[in-house]
């Protein structure tokens, strides 16, 4: 057993405490035999346990215990390595001591233990692949495996890799290791030699004009002679297709395409080689933005063609119209685009992905976005509670206006096992945007069917929206299809009240046989004012049934392959049957906020027919309103973008005079200037360091402070960190799949500017040798070894130079003696025991010899006779 102490450095107070000690000794004039020598021991005895207390001194027994640590690599990089790693492991364990424990982890991006630490018989278990093999974090690995060992136990960690870390330096880390009681023995694990062909450069013009002849640049790494198909495509339609023939290292191969379409292009190349290795690695985008005029989008349904195409001057503005069912799924769709018009297009023809998209172009990167008026748009359109209701500055509720009293809503809804997924997820959130739209009076019933009726809320007064919304959401599917019945059940609940507005909205994915005589149900449910909205969700759902229902029971029949649209049509039924939403009394509106509006109406505000009521928010900039106080022309910024609602019509319909006024060109050219972005004459500058890292730097060095977003091509944002450099430059590293994201800038100086860059493969999946050099480093650093094939295994389990062993810290018990010492000191004086002794010393009497009688009487003899 030995005595250590961890901060011996405390033992310098030993040197003032003895020469003030001897001082005060030398001083008092104290001998060595004095009651002073007593207490003065004491008192020396207690201030050196005090200080040997602040060493935090402990006792340590000896012992040999060790614990060897396993950590595998499972990483794309060491291929299919598994197999061989565990055959390793399983040899090294021939050389184990009974004093050592075992235990087994992987690693990759991520961490996991495979076999917990363990004194007892060790198996390799069989283990599933790694979540995240598409990255090798050896810091991580090892300071999370060092972290699961024993603290203060000798340590070995066998760290079994190819050495190419792809995450965070392992190099910064060694340091916490050198010359402890961890140990790291390195395993170098070689590649399969496998064949393998990959793409390892893709490089496109960042910018250029239509028509202009591009270079398009491509590098390919093969690791042997082959043969293969290199393919090209631009916006996801192919424009090259050539056969190529790869030598071992790099090839270069660069093709010439003229520029076509407009705003962003994005470009992605594939190769084709058989009996690849890795097919990861055979694909690789780039992205080029053609100069041009602003480009404005005007979405228009077939049933509502737009008139704003032609009043816009398209000498200075490029204008697109397409139809609402064509918009495009990803962002790279839009951003080509300065802003976005929808004229009179009702929701369930966008559906919720694509809203969600055109919301992350408009926030993000600063596309303007306008809605206009129409019997289809709106609150009728059914954006209440939509990503586009959020964007807007106007809100589809109507607070405080005159609503249809006495309405009854039932809504019958597939719940079978087919509408398991988004399909029942989507259903359940159209049915609680209903249940928002209701006043509390309303009267609502929600059934739920499979091939039996489920009544989830009765038919009555909504009450509390809460509690209605909690029960729709908590609807599951399962079990058949039998649409019948639950229909049944919501026209006899509804034939029983005395409502003025009765309506049913049925959704189903499937096909149900409907008895004899079921038109008689429809046709007497009319007779009680009770109409039937019918949504066919799926290719699979009854079409003709279910249209042939709507037609009969006075609704209106939805057809739905994106099944995102389903929100939309159930707000829009909602809507229509709860709220007057046309105003149609013909008036003035009254213009005022903001001059580039205002200076337009100066001789005078056109008679206008109609518009859709709305409530204005709260941050909005009002530009012009009705004689009712509704906001007919309404704007704000929604982060980067503009929006604006103008809440009458384009066709002259409902806008009346002001379709005929003279200045009416001029005033969606207005509309139009309004939405454009101001983006930066001077672009960003954005770098690719590696990986998902890149670095933003403001060319024109005006910027001091930069904000960057990221989202990807379905428009949801993209984790990232953002590192400020310098003023004007930022270091962004993204964490996403290989692909194209979009990064929107912008700066204290107003600016704003919008990129697509793509993001490649993980390093894991490009061949390179095994990092031997760093294997060797770690090892050396941590007193370990570095073992290779042919060495042996059981290498591991040698004995660790560290001797471990249990520490019992004795600091109380020296706090404790200290202390002990002290009050025996106190005592000692108060109660004056050593009085006593001392007292008793010197009391002692002084022995005489007795005198004789003889001696004193010759004595007085002699006395006499001298006299």
């Amino acid at each position: 057993m030995d005595i250590r102490i961890e901060e011996p450095y405390w033992l310098l107070l030993l040197i003032p405490a003895a020469i003030y000690m001897g001082f005060t000794w030398k001083t008092s004039g104290q001998r060595l035999a004095g009651k002073g020598t007593i207490l003065f021991a004491l008192r020396c005895l207690a201030i050196i346990a005090l200080v040997f207390a602040l060493t935090s001194p402990y006792l340590t027994s000896r012992a040999n215990e060790e614990q060897i640590l396993f950590v595998v690599d499972r990483s794309v990089s060491v291929g299919g390595a598994q197999e061989k790693e565990d055959e390793w492991i399983a040899e090294s364990l021939k050389g184990r001591k009974e004093n050592q424990s075992v235990g087994m982890f992987s690693f990759a991006g991520s961490f996991r233990t495979d076999v917990k630490l363990t004194d007892s018989d060790f198996t390799i278990p069989d283990l599933p692949e790694l979540p995240d093999r598409d990255a090798t974090d050896l810091a991580k690995a090892i300071d999370l495996a060092a972290a699961v060992a024993k603290n203060k136990v000798a340590t070995r960690i066998v760290l079994l890799t190819d050495g190419l870390e792809t995450v965070g330096s392992v190099e910064q880390l060694l340091p916490k290791y050198a010359g402890g009681r961890v140990q790291i023995d390195t395993v170098l694990l070689d590649q399969e030699k496998t064949a393998d062909a990959s793409i390892a450069l893709f490089d496109t013009p960042k910018t250029a004009y239509e028509g202009e002849k591009q270079l398009l640049h491509v590098e390919v790494e093969s690791s042997t002679r082959t043969t293969g198909e290199l393919i090209i495509t631009q916006n996801d339609e192919e424009i090259i297709r050539e056969s190529v023939e790869l030598e071992p290292g790099t090839n270069r191969f660069s093709f010439r395409n003229a520029a076509s379409g407009k705003g962003l292009l994005k470009y992605e190349a594939k190769l084709i080689v058989p009996d690849d290795a890795i097919l990861e690695n055979n694909r690789m985008l780039a992205v080029t933005m053609l100069e041009q005029s602003p480009r404005v989008l005007i979405v228009q349904t077939e049933r509502n063609p737009s008139a704003i195409p032609k009043l816009l001057d398209s000498q200075s503005i490029d204008v697109n119209v397409m139809n609402a069912a064509e918009l495009p799924e990803s962002l790279s769709g839009y951003l080509g685009y300065g802003a976005i018009i929808f004229d009179n297009v009702p929701g369930h023809q966008v559906g919720e992905n694509k809203m969600t998209v055109i919301e992350q172009a408009v926030k993000k990167f600063g596309v303007g976005f306008m809605m206009v008026g129409g019997d289809e748009s709106f609150g009728l359109g059914g954006y209440f509670k939509s990503p586009i209701e959020r964007l807007l500055p106007v809100e589809m509720e109507l607070q405080g206006k005159e609503q249809i009293p006495s309405l009854g809503l039932v809504i019958v809804m597939d719940r079978s096992g087919s509408m398991s997924g988004s399909k029942i997820v989507l259903a359940r959130e159209a049915a609680a945007r209903s249940v928002e739209l209701l006043r509390d009076d309303d009267t609502f019933g929600f059934i739920a069917f499979d091939d039996q009726v489920w009544e989830v809320i009765p038919i009555g007064a909504v009450g509390s929206k809460e509690e209605a919304i909690e029960k729709i959401l908590s609807v599951p599917a399962n079990g058949g299809t039998d649409i019948f019945p639950g229909l049944l059940k919501a026209y006899e609940d509804l034939s029983e009240s005395t409502l003025q507005r009765k309506h049913i909205i049925l959704l189903t994915d499937g096909q149900s046989p409907m008895p004899p005589g079921y038109e008689e149900l429809i046709e007497e449910g009319r007779n009680q004012q009770i109409t039937l909205s019918t949504v066919a969700i799926g290719e699979d759902a009854d079409w003709t049934l279910l249209e042939e229902l709507a037609e009969e029971g006075g609704g209106r029949f939805y057809d739905v392959i994106d099944e995102s649209t389903v929100p939309a049509i159930l707000t829009r039924e909602t809507s229509m049957m709860t709220r007057t939403y046309i105003e149609d009394d013909p008036f003035y509106m009254t213009v005022a906020g903001v001059p580039l509006w205002s200076s337009l109406f100066e001789e005078g505000v056109p008679k206008m027919n109609a518009y859709i009521a709305t409530t204005p928010k709260q941050t909005a900039t009002i530009v012009a309103e009705s004689h009712k106080q509704d906001p007919i022309l309404a704007e704000w910024m929604y982060g980067l973008g503009r929006t604006i609602a103008f809440t009458s019509d384009a066709t002259g319909k409902w806008s009346g005079d002001l379709a005929r006024w003279a200045n009416y060109p001029e005033f969606w050219n207005t509309a139009a200037a309004r939405l454009l972005p101001s983006y930066r004459e001077v672009p960003y500058i954005i770098t690719h360091e590696g990986g998902g890292t890149y670095t933003v730097t403001d060319s024109s060095r005006k910027a001091a402070f930069l904000d960057v977003a990221v989202v990807d091509e379905s428009g949801v944002e993209v984790p990232f960190t953002a590192e400020p450099l310098a003023p004007g430059k930022m270091r962004v590293t993204v964490d996403a799949d290989p692909g194209l994201v979009f990064f929107g800038v912008s700066d204290d100086q107003g600016g704003l500017f919008e990129a697509g860059v793509s993001v490649p493969y993980s390093e894991e999946y490009t061949f390179s040798k095994p990092n031997k050099r760093l294997l060797e480093k770690i090892a050396d650093r941590t007193d370990g070894e570095l073992l290779e094939e042919g060495d042996d295994p059981t290498r591991v389990f040698r004995n660790h130079p560290f001797k471990s062993g249990e520490q019992t810290s004795i600091v109380e018990w020296l706090i404790l003696t200290a202390l002990l010492l002290f009050f025996i000191d106190i005592t000692l004086r108060r109660f004056g025991l050593l009085k006593g002794i001392t007292a008793k010393r010197r009391a002692e009497p002084v022995v005489e010899e007795p005198v004789r009688e003889q001696d004193s009487i010759s004595e007085l003899l002699k006395a006499k006779k001298k006299r």
